[in-house]
């Protein structure tokens, strides 16, 4: 069976689309579109913008989810997925994708995230580091024992690869112990929080109402989904696993394994530059065959 997947923050690249928008009057159209619903040009940024603009929160979520769901509407009917699954942000694009949300709504609630997400970093200084080389069970074990700060267990990406999220104070003392413990090594990473973890529950509290406010339907294939690494169809469902997602971990390495198990053998990545993911597929799970749209 066949998986669509779709990248989150990360895949972002200076000029994304703008072969899109220059080849497809369809792919125009909905540039147009989503620059009037912002209220920007969203795709001035996206063709010429330099890395860091692109790296902004605001810029980057939204950028990555057009890009994602453009390429879905200009594949048509060769978009035939048993199932998809998106990695944080990509949960989003997943959902227009498979008909769960609207467009429109799809791309206001990328931009309430995004606007919500950074508010929180700036309301608590946070950081992400990814530790590689140790056990998922004591990364969890170390991050559990300090509790006099935030540190959380946040991208689950591959087996040996972990990414955990919180309060520099908690980050950085849980670095040590975790390089102690014989990490291979242990990278803070370049992001504007600590995301998936409990500091972001002010932007949790924001999306939320918007969320609920969101009119959702019955995808048309089952998504997996980040905080149970389960697929699921029931909209209302989808959308509480949607809110908790911001406070909660990305359980990638998990999603992969129970699709496989569930029979899917191929997994076709949709956005960025169609890489990131398929990396992280081959190494959880190498008899899986991977591609991108």
């Amino acid at each position: 069976m066949k998986a669509y997947v779709f990248p989150g923050q990360g895949a972002q690249f200076t000029g994304m689309g703008q072969d899109m928008y220059t080849d497809h009057e369809l792919a125009r159209e909905f540039f147009e579109q989503a620059n009037e619903i912002l209220g920007y040009r969203l795709s001035d940024v996206m063709f010429s913008g330099d890395e860091e603009a692109l790296r902004a929160t605001k810029i980057t979520q939204p950028a990555i989810f057009l890009h994602s769901v453009i390429k879905v509407m200009l594949a048509g009917t060769d978009f035939q997925p048993a199932g998809v699954a998106g990695h944080s942000l990509g949960e989003f694009s997943a959902l227009v994708a498979v008909g769960a949300i609207a467009f429109e709504d799809g791309l206001r609630l990328v931009h309430a995230r995004a606007l919500a997400m950074q508010e929180a970093c700036e309301l608590q200084p946070g950081t992400m580091a990814a530790v590689l080389g140790l056990d998922d069970q004591l990364v969890e074990d170390i991050c559990a024992a300090i509790t006099d700060v935030v540190v959380v267990p946040a991208n689950y990406n591959t087996p040996g690869q972990l990414v955990i999220s919180g309060s520099l104070e908690g980050v950085g003392r849980a670095a040590e112990q975790l390089t102690a413990a014989g990490a291979t090594k242990v990278v803070e990473l370049v992001v504007g929080g600590a995301f998936h973890s409990p500091l972001m529950q002010p932007a949790q509290d924001k999306l939320a109402a918007a969320i609920e406010a969101t009119a959702f339907r019955n995808p048309r294939c089952p998504i997996y989904q980040n905080v149970d690494a389960s697929p699921h169809i029931d909209p209302v469902t989808i959308q509480q696993n949607l809110v908790k997602q911001l406070t909660g971990p990305v359980r990638w390495t998990q999603t992969v394994q129970q699709m496989a198990q569930d029979g899917y053998d191929t997994f076709t990545e949709v956005g960025g530059k169609g890489s990131i993911l398929r990396g992280l597929i081959r190494r959880i799970d190498r008899s899986l065959a991977t591609d991108s749209l």
